[in-house]
């Protein structure tokens, strides 16, 4: 961990993508594996 609290990640693939459909907009959904110090599984939303 940096002295501003960020870790640094790597992506490591995608594992699934969704679209969500709302009145107006859609939102595109993107699951992501990380790998790294965090390795964690992680959701980024498109914009």
């Amino acid at each position: 961990m940096r002295d501003n609290l960020t870790v640094e990640t790597i992506p490591l693939r995608i594992e699934g993508r969704e679209v969500k459909k709302l009145r107006s907009k859609e939102i595109a959904s993107v699951k992501v594996i990380w790998g790294g110090p965090a390795g964690e599984n992680a959701t980024w939303e498109l914009e």
